[in-house]
């Protein structure tokens, strides 16, 4: 990432191929989170309770412990690293700073949400259903947002953001 603190950086081809292309994946993890959300569960809260509390109707287990933890291991580790990644990039961006770090929060708070919001409707209580629901479009959100950042910056003539943001709104 040395590259991106120049002020050269934007003429660096192989760069700027390199970070389109991890864009590119995670644009693709984007669409399989949404399609994967979307084959287990709608944002109704019923829905969410259903998955993870188990539905008699149709005949469903509960999330066991176990499972849970399975999942939370890699997603906790691949999460983490995703958002570490895509706010590292996105402090290259040319955005008043107070923006960046309300990006940076949300960006982490939505994903460790969303990974705690099935445990806690599974093991506490029913209503952290509306917890997992917000979580997920937020992190939709915010990842939507940082991979069009970054790509804005890439693709247009701003300056190197690093060391110089665009001002604060109130600076």
């Amino acid at each position: 990432m040395r590259f991106t603190v120049t002020p050269d950086w934007k003429d660096n081809q192989l760069l700027r191929l390199v970070l389109v292309w991890f864009l590119v994946f995670v644009t693709l993890l984007w669409v399989t989170n949404a399609l994967l959300y979307f084959a287990k569960m709608t944002l109704n809260p019923a829905s969410v309770v259903a998955y993870y509390l188990g539905d008699e109707a149709t005949f469903t287990q509960p999330r066991s412990y176990q499972g849970l933890l399975e999942i939370a291991h890699f997603h906790l580790f691949a999460m983490g690293v995703l958002v570490l990644t895509m706010t590292h990039l996105l402090l290259f961006v040319p955005m008043p700073n107070r923006r960046k770090a309300l990006v940076v929060s949300l960006a982490f708070t939505a994903a460790l949400a969303d990974e705690a919001a099935g445990w806690l409707v599974r093991f506490v209580s029913p209503l952290f259903a509306w917890l997992k629901i917000a979580a997920f479009l937020g992190l939709e959100s915010v990842l939507a947002f940082m991979v069009g950042a970054v790509l804005w910056a890439i693709y247009t003539t701003q300056p190197n953001a690093y060391r110089s943001s665009a001002p604060d709104d109130d600076d």
